[in-house]
């Protein structure tokens, strides 16, 4: 085994160190016994703390991954027959293993297509329009799940959720927003946490934390409360019902508190800006998408990948010599400022 670390990491911002304040946040509430399976002070304040951040009461429950947030947040909108509408690049259709199907008890994704990763929502409506309902041979509309920041890192704005919800609201279906980088698109975006979430009609969001800073804690958001008893005892099945709550608690009221979330963010989403920049000006170098988070796509020639993976830059390969990068919330500006100069070198 190489114990050398790798000089340069942008393969995911998973790969990233705890925060400061979390730790401090994690080793305050370490005193003495407290309540558990989240009858405790802590989790009585998360609950008021997200209810104020999103101006409106929602019910909080602490998950301990991403695939969790999502797959049971889906479990409490679609029935084993039903039909859960997504871009056919979202991380619930290619990344997760069949959570979803699996937690669902068999509902279908219907994979979209749309630029820059994103349900459009002329196409949504579209394919709503052509669903069979009644029909039992035939998955039945249940719920439509976009992804926020997408998996291109682009970022829906107000008016292409608000079209969404708009066609959710219309076909009597339940809108999931899946926000594993949820302070990545808030930062760049400039709206507000309500208008991105309930105010264009989402009913349930997976909260991330762990990519920007947290230990291991992410979240359910409810904003419809008629999913909440369904989800609760979804959640215990799973076992997802962590016994010392105050611990994920912590975490995640650190994580809001004066708005640290959306500080590392835009210190991750500003790094990415100038590498896409960079590189994007670089002969033989193409971006794949707008960089408007923390994800960098390009296109560069085989030999300057290969270069670039030669000198120690840890980075996701896709097809048609693509690239993925992603910047973190501790990673530094010398750390782009290397990796732009190792591009340089490598590209004729």
């Amino acid at each position: 085994m190489n114990d050398k670390a790798p000089s340069l990491n942008f393969r995911s911002d998973n790969v990233a160190t705890v925060t400061p304040e979390i730790l401090r946040a994690l080793e305050a509430v370490n005193h003495g016994p407290v309540a558990s399976y989240g009858d405790d002070e802590y989790s009585a304040l998360l609950k008021r703390k997200f209810s104020d951040l999103f101006e409106t009461e929602v019910t909080v429950f602490p998950v301990s991954t991403g695939t969790a947030a999502n797959a049971l947040s889906l479990a409490s909108c679609a029935r084993p027959w039903g039909g859960i509408y997504c871009h056919e690049e979202a991380h619930i259709h290619t990344a997760e293993g069949g959570a979803t199907e699996a937690f669902t008890g068999g509902a279908k994704l219907i994979a979209l297509p749309g630029r820059n990763c994103k349900v459009e929502p002329a196409m949504l409506a579209e394919a709503l329009r052509r669903a069979e309902r009644g029909i039992r041979n035939r998955p039945q509309p249940d719920a439509v799940s976009i992804t926020q920041a997408s998996e291109y890192g682009t970022v829906y704005s107000r008016e292409e959720l608000a079209a969404i919800g708009a066609c959710a609201r219309d076909a009597g279906i339940r809108f999931h927003m899946d926000g594993a980088r949820f302070a990545n698109a808030l930062a760049t975006s400039g709206c507000s946490p309500a208008g991105m979430t309930w105010r264009s009609g989402v009913d349930i969001l997976s909260f991330g934390a762990t990519k920007n800073g947290a230990m291991g804690a992410d979240a359910i958001v409810v904003f419809n409360q008629a999913l909440v008893e369904p989800l609760s005892y979804r959640l215990r099945r799973a076992g997802q019902t962590w016994s010392k709550m105050r611990f994920a608690a912590a975490q995640l009221i650190a994580y809001v508190e004066d708005g640290l979330f959306l500080r590392l963010a835009s210190h991750a989403n500003a790094l990415a800006s100038q590498l896409g920049r960079e590189l994007a000006a670089l002969p033989g170098v193409r971006l794949i998408a707008p960089v408007e988070a923390n994800l960098v796509f390009v296109a560069m020639p085989e030999p300057a990948i290969e270069a670039l993976a030669g000198a120690g830059v840890r980075f996701a390969r896709r097809r048609g010599g693509v690239i993925r990068l992603v910047t973190r919330f501790d990673g530094t500006q010398a750390e782009v400022n290397q990796l732009i100069a190792l591009a340089r070198q490598a590209l004729p």
